[in-house]
């Protein structure tokens, strides 16, 4: 099922209280089309230090946040963490996503860290959606008339979505990034809504 000749770069944010299941299928199902996920941690972490997700599982970035460049990557991903509604320690998770949407390419947030995206002024002019309209609301952003009440939203090159929507989410992705063209409404019955029917349409061609 591999749909680029050529491996292509994304990027997985990864920090403290990250949440597992938001991110998952999008980076397992990219990885099967051809792309290769790295993983960009915080710069104050030294070298063979990890981050702990919420599940307690340790993961050693490949990189910090300073080495990443937009024009290396074909998509940056920043899952939710609770640290989102701790502070500003994973701001300049944010700001990098300015840097990358600066440079016409696509960011894909969920859960709190479209809190982090709003709180950085960047939905202030994109349609959105999040957990809840009130959540972005808290965060005192501007951008409250273009929230959108759907499972995943995009608007050019900004995906988000809210932590319930993790198969809705990687669909968004996949289109972005024109992965699984033809099969994309499979692969979405399939993972959503358990349609046994969709497996075989999703691997009609696996033997061809």
């Amino acid at each position: 099922m591999t749909e680029i000749e050529a491996p292509t770069t994304v990027h997985l944010a990864v920090y403290d209280t990250l949440a597992d299941w938001e991110t998952g299928h999008a980076t397992a199902w990219l990885v099967r089309a051809g792309y290769t996920v790295r993983t960009v941690g915080p710069d104050d972490r030294a070298a063979g230090e990890t981050v702990t997700t919420l599940a307690g599982i340790r993961v050693l970035p490949d990189l910090t946040l300073a080495d990443l460049d937009p024009a290396d990557s074909a998509l940056l991903i920043l899952p939710g963490a609770e640290k989102y509604d701790e502070g500003d320690e994973l701001a300049p998770f944010t700001a990098k996503a300015r840097a990358f949407l600066d440079a016409g390419v696509p960011v894909a947030a969920i859960c709190g860290a479209t809190a982090g995206l709003a709180r950085e002024g960047l939905l202030n002019g994109r349609r959105h959606t999040s957990a809840a309209s009130f959540y972005l609301d808290a965060t005192g952003y501007a951008g409250g008339k273009h929230y959108v009440e759907a499972d995943a939203v995009t608007d050019g090159d900004l995906i988000t979505a809210g932590p319930t929507e993790p198969v809705a989410f990687a669909r968004e992705i996949f289109a972005r990034l024109g992965a699984y063209e033809g099969k994309r409404d499979a692969w979405y019955r399939l993972f959503h809504d358990s349609d046994p029917a969709a497996f075989a349409e999703l691997h009609a061609d696996d033997d061809a």
